[in-house]
């Protein structure tokens, strides 16, 4: 095939081609895009400086409902926040923080008193004082205490306490070590679940801590009611009085067999016992070292004088 042959049309067409070009584009005076918008600049980039500003960023002007975050959303984030920021977490499952308005509901008129003005607006209030008696432990003063623990069938379980802010501490550093050496704990619930009843709680062997009472059998406000006392596993270490005719009250009724501490048996707290070691280390006292009586399941502690 002879190429110079075919290629001379090609040329030919190809040089048409740019002539015809080049003549309309002189005679129409035409320009192209990027021509025109470098001789007429304010037109051709007004529409980019509207919906831009300066950094080239979106104007606050555009309504942009997508980037606008709720209101609700954002106040219910800092709620959140609050609420864990009075939490004290000793370790996992380990907490105690100041009542929630929900817990004080739940506890007044049973294990919290109420006076005898408030009387009718709490159903089947326990816990009455006279109006003229001033309550000696404020909301303020105690915390919800949450800890873990194992029961009676080694079964883990999360056990609620109610205790003074100053022994709050001292309970989740004791529960923990109870809780990582296996310490049985038949349960662990709020005084409340009972009605506020200590018999009832200890015949059920709860250990159980704040309780606005006084001791049982005198007039005298308990430990438990500033919330500096707490009863571990009560049915297996029973409240004992050596009264003056020389008869003897135990409590809760059915414990008598373990008012004997000669005796070796499950759950007995003595002075080789892990939980006496741990309370007695964090500067409680028990109740089984007392003389006119003895109280195997108590430990209490006095606040610490600033």
């Amino acid at each position: 095939m002879d190429l110079k042959k075919v290629s001379r049309p090609l040329i030919l067409i190809i040089s048409l081609i740019i002539f015809c070009s080049i003549f309309v584009r002189v005679c129409s005076h035409s320009e192209t895009l990027a021509e025109y918008a470098a001789r007429n600049p304010e037109i051709a980039y007004k529409e980019k400086e509207k919906e831009a500003g300066s950094n080239g960023q979106p104007s606050g002007n555009i309504d942009n409902k997508d980037n606008v975050k709720p209101e609700v959303a954002t106040e219910s984030v800092e709620e959140k926040t609050n609420i864990n920021s009075a939490r004290i977490e000793y370790k996992q499952g380990f907490y105690y923080e100041p009542l929630s308005d929900e817990m004080k509901k739940r506890i007044t008129g049973i294990s919290y008193p109420v006076t005898d003005e408030d009387k009718d607006t709490v159903i089947e209030a326990i816990n009455i004082v006279s109006s003229a008696d001033e309550i000696q432990v404020a909301y303020d003063d105690l915390r919800y205490v949450n800890v873990l623990y194992y029961n009676f069938k080694g079964i883990e379980r999360a056990g609620e306490l109610i205790c003074n802010k100053a022994i709050a501490q001292d309970l989740v550093e004791i529960f923990y070590e109870l809780y990582m050496n296996n310490y049985q704990i038949e349960q662990i619930a709020l005084i409340d679940e009972y009605g506020g009843d200590d018999i009832l709680s200890m015949l059920d062997n709860n250990t159980s801590c704040f309780n606005y009472r006084v001791v049982d059998g005198t007039t005298s406000l308990s430990k438990h009611a500033l919330g500096l006392a707490i009863d571990i596993n009560p049915f297996y270490n029973p409240y004992v009085v050596y009264k003056n005719d020389g008869t003897t009250y135990i409590s809760p009724q059915g414990s008598e067999i373990y008012a004997d501490r000669s005796k070796e048996f499950a759950y007995k707290i003595d002075e080789n016992d892990l939980c006496y070691k741990l309370f007695i280390e964090h500067g409680f006292t028990w109740g089984g070292n007392w003389n006119s009586c003895k109280d195997y399941q108590h430990f209490q502690k006095a606040p610490e004088q600033n």
